[in-house]
């Protein structure tokens, strides 16, 4: 038999000699579950070890390894320490560990915890373990969020990297200083547009210098930024110098919180709205005096101007263009001086130098009459009749079986006080003479184990409603989404937010007026 051990590691650990040494919490998980697999035979196909990953990161490099050996059935054991260090979360512990690892022949163990998928009566301990993990992720996320946000709420800055211009302080933990030679550059950007010139120019200005982007500054002053570099390089891009413009951070205020995670289950991440930003002034050293400062302000809100209706908005971060993936930016053109001006996003940079990009171009009237549509006809797909009927049918068979298992609790628990009752009444028989000692250890142990047997049911079907009422969840909460906006006329900002994730937009097709477009909403 072929073992493959699999060992993980959540936290940075302080006794590693070299950044690409393992830690000592995954070297003593690797010692004792060799010798394990040496005292029961098995060979070593594989270590896969993830070192400063968390249970419920799915991307976790040497665990989607294994799982793609493990289909190939390239060993026939995964061998970790316990559950958790395999994964923390229920669905991945159903979908792989009871699910795909018998289908590809491949048998599960955990030492510590005792899960073993040869052993068919310890399954529901699985679950409940898998359980147990998922609730310790929700605890530890919100705790977590509490931390960080009081931390926010300080002044102290949180974030593995300080803002371009700004270095960490290895002195003070969570104080920026200013970084003199990036921050020179922030000042450039300021004045240039102060003095009239558009944020495009701007970008042609400092590319002809040689100047890198701050992603390609990072990279180059050895800063281990996991960002890559695209074919674009360390060219600046429109957005970057449109980031910097509105940057309160530059005169000296914390301003954090601008982004959230959608839920502890994914990395996927939302915007946060204006007025629930951390905002703390007087933190840090300004790089941009208040004069400066409100100049270009009143500058930008002026350039804003012509999308005073509100559209300027309402696809922000949101469209792409479908060759370079860069976030597509507005813009006002018309055909020729007589006509009116309309309202399109354009590829953010094709006209910078160097860049090879052949562009993107839509109409934001245009792009959002192709989203109403496409919502439209899910919504007649996912929303007639028959299939409300059956959702509803659906539905209220999961709220029968809830109450069902319910009903079985009550049961369960019933008889286990019953049986616990009745070993007091033994002991109190044995004293009085009634039974003898060895009458008073069968039947008292014969109560135990139904006890035992009653206590695990409880928890087994305690497992049952928690996993039923998560599929409930999930059902409702899409048919909710659709049904909100089955027969939308307008979208607006909020809309954007919760049905988009992002938008990808081609060139027009030859000879028609046709704009390929790709939608990737989130649910």
């Amino acid at each position: 038999m072929k073992a493959a051990i699999y060992c993980r590691l959540s936290e940075e650990d302080h006794n590693k000699v070299n950044e690409t040494d393992d830690s000592n919490s995954i070297q003593n998980q690797k010692a004792m579950l060799i010798q394990y697999a040496l005292e029961h035979g098995w060979e070593i196909y594989n270590i896969y070890s993830d070192d400063d990953y968390t249970g419920a990161d799915r991307k976790r490099p040497e665990f989607q390894r294994l799982l793609a050996d493990a289909e190939e059935h390239r060993f026939d054991i995964v061998l970790c320490k316990t559950q958790s260090r395999f994964t923390r979360e229920l669905e991945l512990v159903e979908k792989y560990i009871h699910g795909l690892f018998p289908q590809w022949g491949i048998r599960f163990v955990s030492i510590v915890d005792n899960a073993d998928t040869d052993n068919k009566g310890n399954k529901k301990s699985r679950q409940i373990n898998g359980l147990v993990n998922e609730w310790y992720l929700e605890d530890m996320s919100e705790n977590i969020k509490s931390v960080l946000t009081s931390r926010r709420e300080s002044g102290y800055h949180i974030g593995a990297f300080a803002l371009y211009g700004y270095k960490k302080d290895p002195d003070v933990r969570g104080h920026l200083l200013v970084d003199d030679e990036a921050a020179a550059v922030v000042r450039e950007v300021f004045n240039l547009f102060a003095q009239g010139y558009g944020k495009t120019e701007i970008c042609k200005i400092l590319n002809d210098k040689g100047i890198p982007n701050p992603l390609g500054y990072k990279q180059q002053h050895g800063l281990k930024y996991k960002g890559a570099l695209d074919h674009n390089g360390t060219l600046w891009k429109y957005y970057s110098i449109s980031n910097i413009l509105k940057n309160e951070m530059y005169i000296g205020n914390m301003v954090q919180g601008k982004i959230e995670s959608a839920s502890y289950k994914t990395k996927k991440n939302r915007p946060v709205p204006k007025e629930r930003w951390i905002r703390v002034e007087g933190t840090h050293e300004p790089i941009i005096d208040i004069e400066l400062w409100n100049r270009v302000q009143s500058m930008l809100i002026g350039k804003t101007k012509p999308f005073s209706g509100g559209q300027i908005g309402l696809f922000a971060r949101k469209v792409r263009c479908g060759y370079c993936h860069y976030t597509m930016r507005p813009s006002n053109c018309r055909s020729n001086k007589d006509s009116p001006y309309r309202r399109y996003l354009k590829c953010s940079i094709k006209n910078l130098s160097g860049s090879g990009c052949t562009g993107s171009f839509i109409r934001i009237d245009k792009l959002e009459r192709y989203v109403i549509e496409e919502l439209r006809r899910l919504s007649d797909m996912y929303l007639d009749m028959d299939m409300l009927e059956d959702s509803i049918e659906i539905d209220d068979e999961f709220d029968d079986q809830i109450d069902s298992l319910n009903k079985e609790v009550a049961t369960y628990k019933k008889k286990s006080d019953e049986f616990g009752n009745g070993i007091k009444s033994l002991y109190m028989d044995k004293t009085r003479g009634i039974i003898t000692e060895s009458e008073y250890i069968e039947m008292s142990n014969d109560f135990r184990k139904e006890k035992q047997r009653m206590d695990t049911l409880v928890s087994e079907t305690y497992v049952k409603i928690e996993e039923l009422k998560r599929k409930k969840d999930q059902r409702e909460s899409k048919r909710q989404i659709i049904e909100k906006y089955s027969k939308v006329e307008k979208l607006t900002r909020e809309m954007v937010d919760e049905l988009i994730d992002y938008i990808l937009v081609f060139k027009r097709i030859d000879g028609t007026q046709d704009v390929p477009i790709e939608i990737h909403w989130n649910f």
